[in-house]
């Protein structure tokens, strides 16, 4: 059996969100820090009109709104609006801890959570696909940015309410979601290298 004594990943992601996860083992692991703090790329739609608790597909949508005002360039001068420096409040559906506990724990429990805005730095906000109620989108931004947030301060900016109905991350520092392995590529690297080495390798 291939022993790995240390393993970790660079950066969550949300559960309905697909892409790059970085994953390191052995001596690597004291790089997570390095590899969390680099810029990440994402794609996704987010769909407005209405609202979620959760900011994503995690929750049901309410708060329907008309959005028949919503052009292509109001769409874009909104997006314009997000680049640079700005303090976004994480969503409260979120793994950030509070006391100890994560913020998604205490929101389940009907908890009233009041959330200190955080400073991140949207680089760059393209929209890619405009078709109501679903705008695409591909953002790069600074670590530590949910782009849950920004769907939801996203359609409030609009005038209608928003939520992300889809997230692919994409890139972390120079690492790219293309050069990187599947599952399935990822368990079988792992049987050939147990096998190359008899099943005797420490990685530590």
């Amino acid at each position: 059996m291939l022993r790995i004594k240390k393993v970790g990943h660079a950066g969550t992601l949300d559960p309905l969100a697909t892409g790059l996860l970085i994953i390191c083992t052995g001596k690597k692991t004291k790089q997570i820090t390095d590899f969390m703090a680099q810029p990440k790329t994402y794609t996704g739609v987010i769909s407005i009109g209405a609202t979620t608790p959760t900011y994503d597909l995690e929750s049901v949508p309410e708060n329907e709104a008309p959005f028949s005002h919503v052009t292509p360039q109001k769409v874009k001068e909104v997006a314009d609006s997000f680049l640079g420096l700005q303090m976004q409040v994480p969503p409260v559906y979120s793994a950030i801890k509070k006391e100890g506990v994560a913020l998604y724990e205490l929101a389940r429990r009907g908890k009233d959570v009041e959330l200190e805005p955080r400073p991140v730095q949207l680089y760059h906000f393209e929209i890619t696909s405009f078709n109501l109620p679903d705008i695409g989108f591909k953002i790069d931004c600074s670590t530590g940015t949910y782009i849950r947030s920004v769907a939801h301060d996203f359609g409030q900016a609009l005038g209608c309410g928003g939520y992300l109905s889809e997230l692919r991350r994409t890139a972390i520092g120079d690492f790219r979601v293309e050069d990187a392995m599947d599952i399935s590529q990822f368990t079988q690297w792992l049987k050939a290298l147990e096998e190359e080495h008899g099943g005797k390798t420490t990685a530590g």
